[in-house]
Parts: structure tokens; C-alpha cells; sequence
């Protein structure tokens, strides 16, 4: 078996692990992100009724625009801005945080930092 394999059986061990304890309400909506080793990915979801609201990613034009990679942490800061003032717009502002079975750092962390930043609640 690959490395790469293990490591994303492992990722997503984890993340059914977090996923017990991070349920999204109707008050509280719960924002997912991915990352691979191009994008970021961020969804805000209701689980109550199994939808998701939205999602937003570094492939957005609005959001690779001026950057000089998607796959970085400027990339993934800048996507959290703009996930936290687009979720504002319609009507979200407190949140629950799934990292996706990634440790909180580097890109995960500068999104969380900046949608923060832009008013999400978590």
C-alpha cells in the first residue's frame, strides 16, 4: 500500500472521529474544509436537513486573483476573508469548525484566522 494511501485512510479516520462531535444545528451551521495540494476548499453546511448552504474554493476567480499560488497559505487566508463576508451576506455569522482530520495549522489555521477575521463566529 502507498504511503499517500495510508496517510488519507488516516485523514479520514480522524475526521469520522471529529464528525461525531461536530454536528451542525440550524443556529450553528458547520463549515467543512479540504485541501489537497492545488486548492482549498470550504463548505458551510446544515445537518439538520443534510444541505450545504454553499462552498467556496481557491479555484473561485474572485478568489485566486492576485495570488501567485492556490495551494498556499496567502491562497487559503484570502479564501477565508472572502468565505466569512460572503456567509455574512447570507445570514450566517456562528458557525461550527470541521477541520477535516487536518491538524489545525498552516493552511487550515489561516482560514479559520481570517474568516475569523471577517466575522464568523467559532
Amino acid at each position: 500500500m502507498k504511503i499517500q494511501n495510508i496517510r488519507e485512510t488516516r485523514r479520514l479516520a480522524k475526521h469520522e472521529r471529529i464528525r461525531k462531535r461536530t454536528v451542525g444545528t440550524a443556529d450553528r451551521f458547520r463549515v467543512c474544509v479540504h485541501r489537497s495540494l492545488k486548492n482549498f476548499y470550504a463548505q458551510v453546511i446544515d445537518d439538520t436537513t443534510g444541505k450545504v448552504l454553499f462552498g467556496l474554493s481557491t479555484r473561485n476567480k474572485e478568489v485566486a486573483t492576485g495570488l501567485k499560488g492556490c495551494g498556499n497559505i496567502a491562497a487559503a487566508a484570502q479564501l477565508g476573508k472572502i468565505f466569512a463576508a460572503q456567509a455574512k451576506t447570507k445570514g450566517v455569522s456562528k458557525v461550527c469548525f470541521d477541520r477535516g482530520g487536518y491538524k489545525y495549522h498552516g493552511r487550515v489555521k489561516a482560514f479559520a484566522d481570517a474568516a475569523r477575521e471577517g466575522g464568523l463566529d467559532f
